[in-house]
């Protein structure tokens, strides 16, 4: 039980440096998912991310020699997991970022820990709540708060319902979280897992894009639309997804699911530095908060203080 707490509160650095790169290429997610948005509807664009990233894992699973499971039990929980981890958030969060804007709909999707540790403490043996965890969570969102400003109130240019689907976004991100990491168990490998949950969400939109687009009625996008699609899918979903099962596999879900609490601060950053976006005080002292949240939530910083102290 010492092990499994253990586990349950503190990562590596390793685990950390993989956070912080999911971070990334998940934080470049609106940022591509904006660009996109400007010329295609919604399930469009997000059956390209899907599909476009299914092949090419399917493609890196074969240059590694490695096959794709055939047990249904398997295929059954990648199509759980397609649709907790990517038809249902992907979906309400690309078309609430479209009313909202890239920066909040990021900050409204950093509320996933708050939700994943409830989920977690439901139906895990070994991810409980604790008094530091809520604290560590509260401050991130704390944090994340400071970061809005008042740029997120409903009414304030955005329709309510948006605010909603990003927020319904999250908390399906949270059972993914929660539900994934029956794959370990199952035998399936980090990337065999993101290529079968990939493949299991295209099956599934694929139709209801048809359906609801008509995507042969679209004109044609821009080069830039098309980079933006490709980026997505390719670095914001099939690399992504890599690093995001490989630290399930051995954080656990509320560790993982921390990265939603940095995404806002990647945004921020990658505004800052790519679209000359001013960095306000705001912003810093959210990051700070951000930052403090993270050091409880993980454990180590909180303890080796009380040691140095006992």
């Amino acid at each position: 039980m010492a092990e499994l707490a253990k586990k349950n509160k503190e990562m590596s650095a390793l685990e950390w440096g993989l956070l912080i790169a999911l971070s990334v290429l998940w934080g470049g997610s609106f940022f591509f998912n904006g660009v996109a948005v400007r010329e295609l509807p919604t399930l469009t664009v997000v059956v390209c991310r899907v599909v476009l990233a299914a092949l090419t894992l399917l493609l890196v699973l074969r240059a590694m020699g490695q096959r794709m499971p055939r047990a249904p039990e398997v295929w059954v929980a990648f199509v759980t997991m397609g649709v907790l981890n990517n038809v249902v958030p992907f979906t309400l969060i690309v078309w609430g970022q479209a009313q909202t804007g890239a920066g909040v709909a990021s900050i409204l999707n950093a509320t996933t820990p708050l939700f994943t540790v409830l989920v977690a403490h439901v139906f895990t043996a070994d991810e409980k709540l604790t008094g530091l965890r809520i604290a560590g969570v509260l401050l991130g969102l704390g944090g994340v708060a400071v970061m809005m400003g008042g740029a997120g109130v409903p009414g304030e240019g955005a329709p309510l319902v948006a605010y909603i689907a990003c927020l319904a976004g999250a908390f399906s991100y949270a059972c993914a979280g929660v539900f994934g990491r029956r794959f370990r168990a199952l035998g399936v490998t980090p990337i065999a897992t993101a290529a079968g949950q990939l493949i299991a969400a295209s099956i599934v939109l694929i139709p209801l894009m048809a359906l609801v687009d008509r995507p042969w009625h679209l004109p044609m996008p821009s080069a830039g639309a098309i980079a933006a699609l490709v980026a997505v899918a390719v670095l914001s979903s099939a690399l992504a997804y890599i690093i995001y099962f490989r630290i399930l596999s051995t954080a656990g879900a509320t560790n993982l699911l921390l990265v939603t609490l940095l995404l806002p601060v990647t945004a921020i950053l990658l505004g800052v530095g790519i679209l000359g976006e001013a960095l306000l005080a705001r912003h810093l002292l959210g990051m700070a908060i951000i930052g403090l949240g993270l050091a409880a939530i993980d454990g180590r910083p909180v303890h080796a203080i009380r040691r140095a102290f006992s």
